[in-house]
């Protein structure tokens, strides 16, 4: 068992409350309260579990600064009170920040016994085998 200290058990459950208010928010036809609780939650929690100064250097390495801008610009339109462009504009910087995840958790994904075998459905292999290459990395 992985061992947590209480800051990181804090960021954890900021980090979950998080991702539940931005779907709840999607759900209830985007929201922008909830966008706005689940986005400051989720960059909190973030902030909490891998600390200050690696979540600082996560988002503002180089080759990551135009995904970073997409997503705290995202941020910020949800927070200004248009919450369908700025959820486009996070969904595309979230995918350029953590894409290099993805194969990752692909991998992972695909050695769970029911959702492995979704995941090789005929439909839904082409896009995941795209998805999981590593190769898109830059």
């Amino acid at each position: 068992m992985i061992s947590l200290t209480d800051t990181q058990k804090i960021g954890m459950g900021l980090t979950g409350f998080g991702v539940f208010f931005l779907f709840f928010g999607m759900i209830l036809f985007f929201d922008k309260a909830l966008l706005a609780i689940g986005n400051v939650s989720f960059v909190a929690g973030l902030a909490f579990v891998i600390g200050l100064e690696r979540t600082f250097r996560f988002f503002f390495q180089k080759h990551k600064m135009k995904a970073t801008g997409f997503f705290l610009g995202g941020v910020f339109v949800v927070l200004i009170g248009w919450p369908l462009i700025g959820m486009i504009f996070e969904i595309y910087g979230f995918f350029l920040l953590f894409r290099g995840f993805f194969p990752v958790v692909v991998g992972f994904i695909r050695r769970v016994p029911v959702l492995g075998s979704l995941l090789n459905l005929p439909g839904i292999r082409s896009f995941v085998d795209k998805v999981g290459e590593s190769n898109n990395m830059v």
